[in-house]
């Protein structure tokens, strides 16, 4: 019998993921300030796969905390260009500077999935993606954001890969599904070895 399992993420994207994948899912947002968890890791020399691993572990145990016997799945993702951490932009010249700095250049996304009952955590994986974003005409970017509009503003990179982002690209090494923000297939696997889902 397979087990209901808690998203603890508003993200409609993720627990469609889930749901395409034939898994019973239920959303319950953690309450969790990612900004305030982040701001000591800054400086601290921690990686950005471990501060998305921080954060979603964050958001698992917190709601895991308030679901008790739930299996809860947290997900957190950082968007890295070297040691600097990239978060979604606050408007739409955050979302310019954003594209102005990955131009040209290649960037990680680090995809963080923390499975986590009653506050304990039960298991943690990192996906890392690498994008190469080809060389972008400036007026060609201001161009992008106006068709593109508010979507931009929905993720860390200010682009969204599943639409008109992948028009930015050059190249990409890595899962469609850790790059859009769920690590879909070690999840899975990791749900069928724990007996939540059917295997």
């Amino acid at each position: 019998m397979a087990e209901k399992i808690i998203l603890a993420s508003g993200s409609p994207f993720r627990k469609t993921l889930l749901v395409n994948a034939g898994v019973a899912v239920e959303a319950v947002p953690a309450a969790v300030d990612e900004r305030a968890l982040e701001a000591p890791l800054q400086d601290s020399g921690v990686s950005p796969e471990d501060v998305a691993l921080i954060l979603a572990e964050a958001k698992a145990t917190e709601v895991s905390e308030r679901k008790p016997g739930a299996l809860v799945l947290g997900c957190d993702q950082t968007l890295s260009l070297g040691d600097e951490v990239f978060h979604k932009p606050a408007d739409m010249e955050g979302a310019r500077r954003h594209l102005l700095t990955l131009s040209g250049k290649t960037h990680q996304l680090n995809s963080a999935v923390v499975l986590a009952r009653d506050g304990a955590v039960l298991w943690r994986h990192v996906g890392v993606a690498s994008l190469t974003m080809r060389k972008l005409d400036p007026a060609f970017i201001g161009r992008h954001l106006a068709r593109v509009g508010a979507k931009a503003l929905s993720s860390v990179g200010a682009y969204q890969i599943e639409g008109e982002g992948i028009q930015l690209f050059e190249r990409i090494e890595g899962d469609y599904f850790t790059i859009v923000g769920l690590p879909l297939l070690p999840v899975l696997a990791e749900l069928r070895s724990l007996g939540a889902i059917d295997g």
